[in-house]
């Protein structure tokens, strides 16, 4: 088994380009574990399904085809978020894809996983646990800022609205909710640019490898 770096935190926290860059510096492969339930949800939703519900939601994740993922150019929507935060909270879903998850930690020489449980459910024993944060109003800018980017005409005060909407679910759900490992190092990247992040994130990568 290699080097299992475990990344949670919530909503437009900067840990999936944190995944990505060290991904890049560690030549580790990378799994941002959030697409596979945007997938399910998507499936469900161009079925004509509800994606909050099981009977639905489970057969798509047990049918998932990961490999074609990057494929979907609908995935990294604003929608399909809003798809997985509901089929997330269902326990026949997440074991579904539990099994893909913990294969995909098994890469050598190491494997980076990003999403809400990696630490505490996925890879509880991974030798380094990232949580990284930002308060709702951070978080809120920078979607704000990507989704105007894109085109996208929501205020910002949506954009928040639906961020807390989405923290609220993620965090009080019955199975799996979000929150840090006992263990983990909190990064809170509020005041921190994506490089401040990602030198401090390598840094605790070296000392874990050292031990």
């Amino acid at each position: 088994m290699g080097f299992v770096i475990a990344i949670d935190g919530p909503t437009a926290s900067g840990k999936g380009t944190l995944a990505r860059r060290m991904g890049e510096a560690l030549k580790f492969k990378v799994l941002d574990t959030g697409l596979l339930y945007r997938a399910v949800g998507l499936a469900v939703v161009r079925a004509g399904g509800d994606p909050a519900d099981a009977a639905l939601a489970v057969p798509a994740a047990q049918k998932l085809d990961a490999t074609r993922l990057a494929d979907d150019n609908e995935i990294r929507s604003d929608l399909a978020g809003q798809y997985a935060s509901q089929c997330s909270t269902i326990a026949g879903v997440r074991a579904a894809l539990l099994e893909f998850q913990r294969k995909f930690a098994d890469e050598e020489p190491g494997a980076i996983l990003d999403g809400r449980d990696i630490g505490t459910v996925i890879c509880p024993h991974a030798p380094l646990k990232l949580y990284v944060t930002a308060s709702p109003e951070v978080r809120a800018h920078r979607r704000h800022a990507e989704l105007v980017s894109r085109g996208k005409q929501l205020s910002y005060e949506d954009v928040l609205a639906d961020i807390k909407a989405r923290d609220d679910r993620d965090m009080n759900r019955a199975i799996a909710p979000l929150k840090p490992a006992r263990d983990a190092i909190i990064l809170d990247t509020s005041d921190m640019n994506a490089n401040s992040v990602l030198q401090k994130a390598l840094e605790f990568t070296n000392e874990r490898r050292r031990v």
